[in-house]
């Protein structure tokens, strides 16, 4: 079970950053490797996302439109059931915002997200005296537990975009890779994180755009102890989001999709044995200009982490 140190100082500087964009990782470092067998982890991850406004000054709002601010508070439980297999769930709790430009606020509030099932297989891994060297693959559904019902300020149903939930089963797919001890340097680590959610219709006759996000993070860890139980890892990461047109009703809405590139940091550290924080912040550094598309602009999350030893199918543990 892996744990790292706190470094109280960088975690309140990064906190100070939270103004900022962000996009963090998740519940663990490297993101390829699946949890020990018969360990588990549970973690809170808190996701706020700004987007840049319409520039359409109309009040009425855009039956594609994304929410300008939103919040995203992800409960995961993880499970390392059987050797290079886990098994996670994660359910959110969405809060959404939108506004047009001159800061009215046409609506918010907050529900229950669509709730992720995914399996991990690491099916390559390869030690060496540089490191480590692994591969996995992730998929499962996204179940449509969430709330299609939110209103806007006059009473009236808002639009699938600005729903906490789709009302659609989608599948999620992900591919991943870590490579430790890049160019020779045991501590430098290259981790790549590509997955695309694949959508259906779902509430209101709306197919929300499917999505490709591709992250890359190279990290370098300038402590770690003799006893490799605490360990502190930062650096910098760059973000590819994809999200294709939204389709109403069968029509396709051109212009509703689009391609953002985000660039920031993130760090991990340890509080106690088994347990971790982590902090990143992204910047939106070019994105492309759909009439309709609402890139992310600022992106900030930060969560943390508990792991403990659980069971192993097929033992008496």
């Amino acid at each position: 079970m892996r744990s790292q140190v706190p470094v109280y100082a960088l975690l309140a500087i990064f906190l100070l950053l939270c103004a900022s964009p962000a996009w963090a990782q998740g519940p663990a470092p490297e993101t390829a490797p699946p949890l020990f067998p018969g360990g588990a982890l549970i973690s809170y991850n808190s996701i706020f996302t700004t987007r840049g406004l319409i520039s359409n000054p109309s009040e009425t709002i855009s039956p594609t439109a994304r929410p300008t601010f939103s919040h995203e508070g992800d409960f995961n439980f993880t499970w390392g059931f059987h050797p290079n297999f886990d098994f996670t769930v994660v359910v959110p709790v969405v809060t959404n915002h939108f506004q047009v430009p001159g800061g009215t606020l046409l609506a918010d509030g907050t529900g229950l997200g669509d709730v992720l099932l995914l399996v991990k297989y690491r099916f390559y891994r390869r030690d060496s005296q540089r490191g480590t060297t692994q591969a996995s693959v992730t998929g499962g559904p996204k179940i449509p537990t969430g709330r299609t019902n939110l209103a806007d300020n006059t009473g009236k149903l808002l639009p699938a975009s600005l729903q906490p939930g789709s009302g659609s089963t989608d599948f999620f797919i992900a591919a991943n890779w870590t490579y430790t001890g890049l160019f020779n340097l045991r501590r430098l680590v290259a981790d790549e994180d590509f997955h695309s959610v694949i959508r259906s219709e779902g509430t209101q006759r709306t197919r929300l755009g499917s999505s490709v996000e591709s992250r890359f993070w190279l990290s370098y860890r300038p402590y770690e102890s003799k006893d490799v139980r605490r360990e502190w890892f930062i650096g910098p990461a760059l973000t590819w989001l994809h999200a294709q047109d939204d389709r109403i009703a069968g029509a396709t809405q051109h212009g509703s999709g689009g391609d953002v590139l985000l660039a920031g940091v993130t760090t991990y550290a340890g509080l106690r044995p088994g347990m971790h924080v982590w902090v990143g912040v992204d910047w939106d550094v070019a994105h492309s200009t759909g009439a309709m598309f609402m890139p992310v602009r600022r992106h900030v999350s930060f969560g943390i982490t508990q792991q403990f030893r659980f069971h192993v199918l097929g033992t008496n543990k």
